[in-house]
């Protein structure tokens, strides 16, 4: 057979072949049969066989064209590898074309196969090209590329076919030949273009994990801090959302949008800071940012866009975990109204928020009731969730029994390309999978048109982004699909037969709730809000504190987070941790211990605000003894404070006293409504009340000080009077013409006659006094007052 096959157009006619094809299944049904019926485990012979067909494995890593019509030549090529531990020789790769398939699930079926089966694996074609490989050692490869005629294929009528390649040869332990590895492949055959087309809905997901912090910079613009710097690689070329949006702009599909991906981008275009330990560095890839806002603007243009509640808020976990929580659905609101502005606002496009979408288009009633909560009437659903028991694919859309629309996403092409598409394999396998499944869904119903949606992994990669969009122009001549968008498929008309009724919640999947966020981060997101609520009271510009909490409370229950519980755990830490920061900026300041002198007194009490912007709050000073001491008369006394960004204040209380001993004292800060604001502050009060004994001793002190003082100015002013007479008198002695001198040899002193009070010797007029000497006494003491312009010591 395969010699025969080397033989270029020498092959039996189609006619002949089907004759032949005829007959071999006519004579081989009945061994099938019988087959069929026995265990599997019952034939050592074909486990055997099967494990012999695994030696070599046979990749295939093109086939061109992937839709192939009447007139083209097929293209296939790849590469066998032995894996073996003997050498294979004389070997031959050809190709096996199978009859048409009938249904999806025989689709579904061969996908699934590995190794070879000889009663249903096709022959090889006899008129198609080998290749030989003489000797094929272990661990070695080689390369194969055959192309074949459309005409030489055997493809008899429009419709699904399976295509394998093969390696048939020998080993040295067995000396005949074998199919030692198989490949098995579909070929899509629709030359014409069918009278009625499915509708082909197909969802282009933009979504990231949160980036961003509760943090925001000091400056007037309030630049966002990053928790890193990783969604720089998503958007720079060749990452993941630049291929996305490079990919999706030329296609025919409806973007689904998370609208915190969006903030994001957008706050690095406008500058951005980011953690870099304890410090915040500035971010380098604002360019990046806006290059890639304008693409993904320019991209969206002419085509509709869904918008999911901001941070896209994982619906399961909330329904299963947190829904029970006070306060979890309100965040699921705010997160919903915050969808449609931030998208319109950065893309400049209309976007539809009215759908929900749980993690793989899982539901249970109460997934879709809490999905309505917040104001989405329609939802994506996944039809290995919502199943349906018909021979065919219905429309997506149905109404449920609430009132809701759901729009139930195919989940064999929702998850074909789900697998590593890194590996050229696998993409071109996934690619002619998904367009026989497409094809085969337009036959099972070719007088009814139809519309199907395709929901894929919510965060595809490079690789499964880029095998996706092989796939859609795989579709982009329209011969059995025509692209809808998301809103068109919900608005289609419903299959009567379709299923309506929303599945249990027992058979929601396990895999699934295993994944969900746990109560208690739903406990935290609620101990942040609350501690939320009780600061932005406080504040004068709450704008600048509040949305970023209520984003950041958001990006806690996002989807991202499935399977990353610890990460998840450390960035609401952070957010609270952050929160507490703040909310410690305002404080009373620690005071000591007073002491109280008297019946009445002053205590003072300081604020501290170490925040950017004012805060008003109401300072309560609380004594522990009224008896002792009360404020004002009462037990406690309130008083409104308002302090300046970065300062501080001292609020004044007064106090009264009535008996001695300790008092205890308790500061307290409250916000307006009532609630307290922070940590009490105590300190004491040491109360010394003054008795009237006292007070006595105390006036008698003051009057012997008073006395003191008058006797000790009268004395001094006493003295003064002395001197000033002392110097009028020595002023009057001193005559203003002189005196006749006396002969000589008299004695001037005889004649003269002495004056009682006059000095008995003048000093000398240059030797200056010393402070030692004694005052000349002048005369009486003067009762009169000093002079004009005389010191008085007192």
């Amino acid at each position: 057979m395969a010699e025969a096959a080397d033989i270029q157009g020498t092959g039996p006619s189609p006619a002949r072949r089907w004759l032949r094809r005829t007959i071999t299944v006519a004579f081989g049904a009945p061994l099938l049969a019988g087959l069929l019926q026995a265990p599997a485990t019952s034939s050592p012979a074909a486990a055997a066989e099967d494990a012999v067909s695994k030696t070599v494995d046979v990749s295939l890593d093109t086939l061109a064209p992937s839709a192939p019509v009447e007139g083209d030549t097929v293209t296939i090529s790849g590469t066998v590898t032995n894996r073996g531990k003997k050498a294979v020789t004389d070997a031959t790769v050809d190709l096996r074309v199978g009859p048409q398939m009938t249904s999806r699930s025989e689709i579904e079926q061969v996908t699934g196969r590995t190794g070879y089966r000889p009663y249903s694996d096709p022959a090889p074609l006899d008129d198609a090209p080998t290749v030989k490989i003489p000797r094929l050692n272990p661990g070695l490869s080689a390369d194969f590329s055959l192309s074949v005629p459309v005409s030489d294929l055997g493809l008899d009528e429009a419709g699904v076919y399976q295509l394998g390649v093969s390696l048939t040869g020998q080993t040295s332990d067995h000396r005949y030949d074998r199919v030692l590895g198989i490949e098995r492949t579909f070929v899509p055959y629709q030359p014409e273009a069918t009278e009625k087309k499915t509708q082909l809905t197909y969802l282009w997901p933009l979504i990231s994990s949160a980036h961003v912090s509760a943090e925001t910079a000091t400056d007037d613009q309030q630049t966002p801090v990053f928790e890193d710097d990783t969604l720089a690689a998503e958007l720079k070329p060749g990452g993941r959302l630049d291929e996305l949006v490079s990919l999706g702009k030329d296609l025919p599909v409806t973007w689904v949008v998370d609208p915190d991906l969006l903030a994001s981008v957008d706050a690095m275009a406008n500058g951005y800071r980011v953690k870099d330990g304890t410090l915040h560095v500035p971010g380098k890839h604002k360019a990046l940012a806006e290059r890639w806002l304008g693409a993904l603007e320019k991209a969206v243009q002419g085509h509709k866009v869904v918008a999911l509640p901001f941070a896209d808020p994982d619906l399961a976990s909330l329904a299963h975990r947190g829904k029970d929580v006070p306060g979890s659905l309100g965040h699921l609101q705010s997160a919903t109204d915050l969808a449609g502005t931030t998208v319109e606002t950065i893309l400049h496009v209309q976007p539809a928020t009215d759908f929900a979408w749980p993690v793989d288009g899982a539901v249970d009633p109460s997934i879709v009731s809490v999905a309505t909560s917040a104001g989405a009437d329609k939802v994506i659903a996944r039809s290995d969730s919502v199943r349906d028991d018909l021979p065919y694919t219905p429309t997506a859309a149905r109404p449920f029994s609430n009132g809701t629309t759901a729009v139930v996403s195919d989940a064999l092409l929702s998850t074909t390309f789900e697998g590593d598409m890194v590996r050229t394999e696998n993409s071109t396998l996934a690619v002619q999978e998904f367009l026989a499944q497409s094809l085969a869904i337009t036959l099972e119903q070719p007088e009814d048109q139809r519309s199907v949606v395709v929901a894929p992994q919510r965060v595809p990669t490079v690789a499964q982004a880029q095998t996706m969009a092989t796939a859609l122009r795989g579709l982009s001549a329209k011969r059995w699909s025509q692209p809808s968008d998301l809103l068109a498929a919900a608005a289609a008309k419903p299959d009567p037969d379709a299923s309506t009724a929303v599945p249990s919640g027992s058979r929601y999947p396990k895999k699934l709730r295993d994944r969900e966020l746990p109560v208690q981060a739903f406990r935290d997101m609620k101990t942040t809000r609350d501690e939320l609520d009780d600061f932005k009271v406080i504040l004068t510009a709450q704008y600048r504190v509040v949305p970023p909490f209520t984003n950041a409370i958001n990006r806690e229950m996002s989807t991202s987070w499935r399977g990353q519980a610890r990460a998840a755990a450390l960035y609401r830490i952070n957010v609270l941790e952050y929160l507490q920061t703040l909310t410690e900026g305002v404080q009373l300041v620690d005071k000591s211990d007073l002491t109280l002198s008297g019946r009445s007194a002053t205590i003072p009490v300081t604020v501290q605000n170490k925040l950017l912007q004012d805060v008003h709050l109401v300072l309560r000073l609380t004594s522990g003894s009224k008896n002792r001491l009360n404020l004002n008369g009462e037990r406690y006394k309130e008083l409104p404070v308002k302090i300046s960004g970065g300062h501080s204040q001292s609020v004044k209380f007064s106090a009264s006293a009535n008996v001695n001993g300790q008092v205890p004292m308790t500061a307290q800060l409250y916000t307006e409504d009532g609630t307290p604001y922070g940590q009490p502050m105590t300190f004491t009060v040491k109360v010394s009340e003054i008795t009237a004994t006292v007070m006595l001793v105390i006036a008698g002190g003051v009057l012997l000080l008073v006395l003191a003082g008058v006797r000790m100015y009268s004395q001094r002013k006493r003295v003064a009077a002395r001197n000033a007479e002392a110097e009028a008198a020595e002023t009057a002695t001193i005559p203003e013409e002189p005196e006749p001198q006396p002969e000589s040899g008299a004695d001037p002193e005889a004649d003269t006659p002495r004056s009682p009070e006059a000095p008995a010797e003048e000093p000398d007029a240059d030797e200056p006094e010393q402070p030692s000497d004694p005052t000349p006494d002048t005369g009486p003491e003067s009762g009169d007052p000093s002079g004009t312009g005389e010191k008085v010591d007192r």
